[in-house]
């Protein structure tokens, strides 16, 4: 760490050095234009740069299939705007697997494609992004998916099972455009300019969304178990379960509350009651281990990992509670 004072020029302008070694290894002279961007009582420095897109490389020769998927997923959630895939020869298999990669993420578009090239470009625009509107809308995604879940288990709806199923590549999208925003706004405070938030309050959204992805697999975790069921099930144990479904819910609803909520005292009194929701869940659980004793083992041990996923859900819920706690907690 280096110390400068800061001097005052002309009567009214404040100046103050930057270390040569710094602006040796970022091309920063005479003349070089930065920009300032404040922080509360921060203040970040960043040379301007011309280039308005971030462009990046990936040799692709020796990857196929799923190696693939997840390397071109991982320039995108990383933040280049274009992606240019290199090898000797691009296989058929491997623009296959580019494309299905390219249309599974929100705003890329495969650019040009050439013998030895495939480029990939982002075309939305970054200040047209909303980290409030991916999360709300993730919100009310798991949440719909969870409780057709639940319906489709009750009424042994096979088709809405697989509705809810497919419904989950929708979710895994938008967690996956989270990630990317809240990624650039660790990269460059010019990002946070512009979404209007704060880093920490960024890091509050991606880490909310984190556990309403995972509400998500969990309510198509329930939809592929429905998938193994043929005969009805019993009426005690349905109701049992559709009341530790509501329980969630509201579990999970109130602590989303409580993250959005301006007024740091309505955040606290809904975080909190969040928390007390989970633990009184715990007691339903066991009140339905003990219906589940009655049933022949197979569709106990079914039925048990439907209780399990709906318990998880709510144990994500309050885990958006701490985090809405930590949110509404003074600033040091």
């Amino acid at each position: 760490m280096e110390t400068r004072k800061v001097q005052v020029t002309g009567g009214s302008t404040y100046t103050v050095s930057i270390p040569k070694s710094w602006a040796t290894e970022n091309d920063v002279g005479a003349g070089t234009e930065v920009e300032f961007y404040p922080d509360g009582d921060s203040l970040f420095l960043t040379p301007r740069s011309e280039e308005e897109r971030t462009r990046g490389s990936l040799e692709i020769t020796d990857l196929t299939g799923q190696d693939l998927t997840r390397a071109v997923t991982t320039m995108y959630v990383s933040g280049f705007d274009v992606i240019e895939l290199t090898g000797g020869e691009i296989t058929t298999e491997q623009r296959s697997t580019v494309r299905e990669a390219v249309q599974s993420l929100v705003g890329l578009e495969v650019l040009e494609e050439t013998r030895d090239r495939v480029v990939v470009r982002d075309l939305l625009d970054s200040s047209e992004l909303s980290i409030h509107n991916a999360v709300t809308r993730m919100r009310l995604i798991s949440l719909s998916m969870l409780q057709d879940a639940i319906t489709a288990l009750s009424e042994l709806d096979h088709d809405l099972a697989r509705d809810v199923i497919g419904r989950d590549d929708d979710l895994d999208r938008l967690w996956l455009v989270v990630s990317r925003i809240f990624r650039a706004t660790l990269r460059t405070p010019k990002a946070a300019e512009e979404l209007g938030l704060p880093r920490e309050e960024c890091f509050d959204y991606h880490s909310s969304a984190r556990q309403l992805e995972r509400i998500g697999d969990h309510a198509t975790k329930i939809a592929h178990l429905t998938l193994n069921i043929e005969e009805p099930l019993p009426e005690d144990v349905i109701d049992a379960i559709d009341d530790l479904h509501g329980d969630a819910v509201e579990v999970v609803d109130t602590a989303m509350d409580a993250l959005f909520a301006e007024d740091n005292d309505e955040a606290t009194r809904l975080a909190n009651e969040a928390r007390t929701g989970v633990r009184a869940i715990d007691e339903r659980v066991r009140a339905i281990d003990e219906l589940l004793r009655g049933l022949d083992p197979t569709r106990a041990q079914l039925l048990g990992l439907v209780v399990d996923s709906v318990l998880r859900s709510a144990d994500y819920g309050g885990n958006v509670a701490e985090t809405a706690l930590q949110k509404a907690a003074p600033t040091p």
